[in-house]
């Protein structure tokens, strides 16, 4: 359906103050670009029901930026496995589920073993193989707010082999430096938890939130501290908050996700997008990943034609070229914009990758959408919010 678009190319201005946000915007698909597996959005996203009472931590990411600093790289917590030493972990929303290397786990011979595991990281192209445990972790911020898990998969690496087309890998047998915290969504289908035991264990299904550590928390370690902590958590660019409070809400949009009936999980966040004001636009699936600095992006040849070029891996978008996005139904006046290659707009990617992928439309937006936004999902009700950075 077409009826209702207006210009993209007035829908953002290049510069972040600007680019962003609420601006009048209408995007509609046309029906020939939108994939029919795509997922849709709710037209009326409300919010979610948080009632007062529950309890929220707040965790100070190890590397944060100094105050009124953009965020330029992935960030870190400390994860303490089985009481070991605490390492510093990328705390990842583009994957899901506690990836760890083997030797970084004491008396792993003495945990609970589900059965042989992997994980596989497309951004990279890095497969992670070894046996799935069961363990609590602890997760920790430099604030001093920590949280402890209940008993919870945990990928315990033995060694790390490469895809055919990986980016970025090379095969390592007994890895001593690897730690993931996966807190995604909806990532079934791109190689998160591929291989399962054939004895079959529910937390090792696609997509079940039984891998996620930010919803399975058991204790917050915060003396005082009372009430439920919700399945939800809140990114901003120093720190991520686990649970919600009403008064957490205050300056966000949210996009209401469908439910996906074959994985029990939400469905992934639906995004229209346009380069250089081209129409109509396409739209397809977004990915807010913080585990990644560099954007990887699949657009069909209508909206690409004369903007691409040769990368060092593969193509990529001609410098000023301008990408504008759009978050869930048609017709959502949330988004951002911003031109390739821009120093001067933090919410800008470090890169731009080109995925090339068969009737599909997708957008993995890097680490650097948090200088645009703050970042929210309820694993409860099924709602991502976004709340535009003044």
């Amino acid at each position: 359906m077409r009826a209702g678009l207006r210009d993209l190319t007035m829908l953002f201005p290049t510069r972040l103050t600007a680019a962003l946000l609420m601006a009048a915007l209408t995007i509609a698909p046309a029906a020939a670009e939108t994939p029919a597996a795509t997922p849709s959005a709710a037209p009326a996203a409300a919010a979610p029901d948080v009632k007062a009472g529950g309890a929220a931590v707040f965790l100070t990411f190890l590397n944060a930026p100094l105050k009124g600093d953009p965020i330029r790289h992935s960030p870190r917590l400390g994860l303490t496995i089985n009481g070991g030493r605490t390492v510093r972990a990328v705390m990842d929303t583009g994957s899901t589920g506690i990836v760890v290397a083997a030797r970084l786990i004491p008396d792993m011979d003495k945990l609970p073993v589900i059965g042989k595991g992997e994980q596989t990281y497309s951004s990279s192209g890095r497969i992670m193989r070894g046996k799935w445990v069961r363990v609590p972790v602890t997760i920790g911020g430099t604030n001093g707010g920590e949280v402890t898990t209940q008993p919870m998969p945990v990928l315990a690496v033995e060694r790390v082999d490469c895809t055919p087309a990986a980016r970025r890998c090379k095969p390592v047998i007994a890895p001593t430096n690897i730690a993931m915290i996966g807190v995604g969504f909806a990532r079934q289908g791109s190689g998160a938890g591929a291989e399962i035991p054939q004895a079959g264990d529910p937390a090792l299904q696609k997509g079940a939130r039984a891998r996620n550590p930010f919803l399975n928390i058991a204790s917050t370690g915060q003396p005082g501290t009372t009430g439920t902590v919700r399945p939800a958590y809140l990114v901003t660019r120093r720190g991520v908050w686990l649970g919600l409070t009403p008064d957490l809400l205050d300056g966000f949009r949210f996009v209401k996700l469908e439910k996906n009936a074959a994985t029990g999980d939400w469905s992934a966040l639906p995004v229209c997008m346009s380069l250089d004001g081209r129409t109509p636009p396409a739209c397809g699936t977004a990915l807010i990943d913080t585990g990644v600095t560099v954007m990887y992006l699949t657009l069909p040849p209508a909206q690409l034609a004369d903007r691409t070029q040769k990368a060092a891996k593969g193509q990529t978008l001609v410098p000023g070229a301008e990408l504008k996005m759009s978050f869930g139904a048609p017709g959502t006046p949330l988004g951002y914009g911003f031109q390739v290659g821009d120093k001067t707009n933090p919410a800008a990617p470090e890169g731009v990758t080109l995925v090339n992928r068969t009737n599909r439309v997708f957008v993995n937006t890097s680490v650097r959408l948090l200088n645009a936004f703050d970042y929210l999902y309820d694993a409860q009700e099924g709602f991502v919010g976004l709340r535009p950075r003044q």
